[in-house]
Order: structure tokens, then sequence, then C-alpha cells
């Protein structure tokens, strides 16, 4: 049987759910079923006795209060409901041992359901040059370089030290708490990718690898294939 992949989605301007397809089209890929999970749902732990693994897809900011700081006027459009839900979901999913594969705000929701915080715009907050994370090309295309942790399995999908990426984020990872280690960096320092040390399949990247896939990407591909070969084990 195909294993059951609840993936997140976001909120219009109208308050109803939407996901851009990419999400369900790479599960689908990757030989898993996909099942939206609209914003605003209750019976988190029943939710999570139901499906076999927890894809928490991109979207709006994340709201700072969830990690301790006050909002900066550099924060963008938030939505306090998803923020709920989606904390609850994680923290369930990783009691259970649950896979879970975290996407641009998913990883940032990661990062912060573990006790970790974020940048809420990485232009004001981090010190020096960076490069261009809210790239002008179509988010199918990749347009910077990620250097890779070796030994982690993130390395084992990208079959290199350094892959392309696309970038579609202005909020990053900034403080990482166990059991999450950093196995992904851009060169300007930026976190591009996380993995944990205590749990069977728990990875997040900054990127959207959803996309990417579009252009049958070797390591966007390996990184659903693995995730959804995850969620079949018992």
């Amino acid at each position: 049987m195909k294993p059951i992949i609840g993936i997140t989605s976001d909120i219009d301007e109208n308050g109803d759910t939407f996901l851009l397809a990419d999400y369900s089209r790479a599960i689908l890929r990757a030989g898993g079923l996909p099942v939206v999970l609209p914003t605003g749902l209750e019976d988190i732990e029943e939710i999570c006795n139901r499906i076999d693994g927890l894809l928490l897809t991109g979207g709006e900011d994340v709201n700072p209060l969830l990690f301790g700081e006050e909002p900066k006027r550099e924060l963008g459009k938030i939505a306090p409901e998803r923020d709920t839900m989606e904390m609850a979901l994680a923290k369930s999913a990783l009691a259970k041992d649950m896979p879970v594969f975290g996407i641009c705000r998913g990883h940032q929701i990661l990062t912060v359901s573990l006790g970790g915080t974020i940048y809420q715009h990485i232009y004001s907050d981090v010190e020096g040059p960076l490069l261009q994370h809210k790239q002008q090309a179509d988010r199918n295309y990749p347009t910077h370089t990620v250097e890779v942790e070796e030994g982690s399995r993130l390395a084992e999908y990208a079959e290199g030290k350094e892959i392309l990426v696309n970038s579609l984020h202005h909020q990053a990872v900034h403080d990482v708490r166990k059991p999450l280690v950093v196995t992904g960096r851009a060169k300007d320092g930026i976190v591009e990718a996380l993995e944990s040390t205590e749990h069977t399949f728990v990875m997040s990247v900054q990127w959207h690898p959803e996309a990417l896939s579009n252009r049958a990407d070797k390591t966007s591909l390996r990184l659903f294939e693995g995730f959804v070969e995850a969620c079949m084990q018992d």
C-alpha cells in the first residue's frame, strides 16, 4: 500500500485553504498518497494516528512570538492559525517518530518546534553580504549553490558536496537546537538544510525541491523518494 502523506496547506485572502499542486505531484512521483490537511484542523493526535508521514510546506512568515521575539517592521504577513496547527502537528509527529519533511517555511517551523529560532528578515538581521535569497527567476529554476555536509543523509541524496537550489525566502534558521544538526549552508552562511540525529527520518530544506522536481532534478527527486520510503516502514 502507498503511505499516506499529510501535507499542510496555506490560507488565501478569503480564508480558504489552498496548496500549490507541486507538493502533491512530488509525493505522487515518489510513490506516496498525498492528503491535504486544511488549516485550522483540530484533533491533531488523531490526524497523526491516521497518516504515515508529514510534509510541512512553504508559505507566509512564521510568527516571531512563537520563539520569544516581538515582530520587527520587516516581518511579512503571518498566519497565526496556521502556525498553531503546524506547531502541534510537528510536535506530535516528532513524538511518534513519524517521518517529517519540512520545506522553506516548514524548515523554519520544524526549527521552532524543537526550541530553535529564526531570523525575521535576513537582510536586516544578518551581518555581512548576502546572496539573493528571493530569486527573480521562475521557481522551477535553481539560482544559487548549497554546500552539503559530508556523511549526511542530504549528501547521500545529492551525491556530491555542492548542489544547486532555488530560493524564495527572507526569513531563515538562526539558532539550531538538538537533535537537529545543520547539513547544508549557502555560501553566505545561511542554513539551508537540517536533519535530526535522534529520529528515523526528520529532514528540512530552505529551498523548494517540489518545484525543482518538475525539471527532473535528481537531488529533489531523491529527497521525496527517501521521505516516502521512510513512511513505508513500520
